[in-house]
């Protein structure tokens, strides 16, 4: 099978990293050619849970190098999804399919836009990782991957992608509500993300001071909201303790959206808070946190060179 990464963040290049070691022809696509040379140079350097290793991997910044893949996994940030997709054009056949393991609520549509619900599998995943630099990543956290397509089909192809995931061991299973799981993801994040950002605070932190816990609640009780109005079946029955649970469970981590601040990026804020935010003002449900939440994120993304 020829495998395609589209983006060589964190949680990319540690996906590149595990399935390289198969025997599968495995590429990471980046924008940046000096970056990609980098990679192609030196492959990916993993360290944490998994060990101390280095695997070698091919990359480019040009997608005609690859020609048409079998699989193409997205894992940029989610506002660069339709021009990464453009870029990787060259690499979509009409047997490819198209695996998204992004944050956040969006991106299937907007795959599904560019090359055909028919080809697009959505995922999520709750592997830690942690870019220490081009080519260096943490392995900072075990969890299970879930993909699945949103009309609950599970096609022959998608269970070969689940066998070749896990013999990767990259933990992974189908879910036949794929559209449950991603909100569940979204809850999570929605609580958790943008709050360690303007704190600067690990996730476990998050419940050990009143105030953030508090916020942290008020967050999560309206993206529930939300969901119930939507109809959308959430998949943990106490989702507010779950997050609670989750900010336990990943004490030590930096959430993606505090690395993010930390190097002065653009955060994906937009595809996680201001999802509640919009879909609120549609549905008539307030839903002031995650809007003050959204306000603030955008104000430090907008002030870098500002801060004292």
């Amino acid at each position: 099978m020829k495998i395609v990464i589209i983006g060589p963040g964190a949680v990319g290049s540690l996906f590149a990293a595990f399935l390289s070691k198969l025997k599968e022809e495995v590429w990471l696509l980046d924008k940046n050619k000096e970056r990609a040379r980098r990679i192609q140079d030196g492959g990916v350097s993993v360290e944490g849970l998994s060990g101390n290793w280095l695997s070698p991997v091919k990359a480019t910044a040009d997608a005609k190098d690859i020609g048409e893949a079998d699989l193409a996994v997205v894992c940029v940030k989610s506002y660069d999804t339709k021009e990464a997709m453009l870029h990787a054009r060259p690499v979509i056949g009409d047997n490819t399919r198209i695996l998204t393991i992004q944050n956040g609520i969006g991106n299937i549509e907007i795959l599904n836009e560019i090359a055909g619900s028919d080809k697009v599998i959505g995922g999520s995943t709750n592997l830690g990782a942690t870019l220490l630099d081009t080519g260096k990543v943490r392995h900072a956290g075990r969890g299970e991957t879930v993909i699945g397509r949103m009309d609950g089909k599970i096609p022959v192809e998608m269970r070969s992608i689940r066998e070749l995931f896990n013999k990767a061991r990259i933990e992974t299973r189908i879910s036949r509500d794929i559209k449950g799981l991603l909100w569940s993801k979204l809850v999570i994040n929605v609580g958790i993300n943008a709050l360690t950002a303007i704190t600067r605070l690990n996730n476990g932190r998050l419940t050990e001071f009143e105030g953030t816990r508090r916020i942290l609640r008020g967050a999560v009780t309206e993206a529930i909201r939300v969901a119930k109005r939507k109809r959308i079946k959430l998949i943990h029955d106490d989702p507010l303790a779950k997050v609670e649970a989750v900010c336990e469970a990943t004490a030590a981590n930096i959430s993606s959206m505090l690395q993010d601040i930390m190097r002065k990026k653009r955060t994906e804020i937009d595809f996680i808070n201001g999802v509640i935010v919009r879909q609120g003002q549609e549905l008539g449900i307030p839903v002031p946190t995650n809007a003050l939440l959204v306000d603030l994120v955008k104000t430090i993304e907008t002030s870098y060179d500002l801060a004292a």
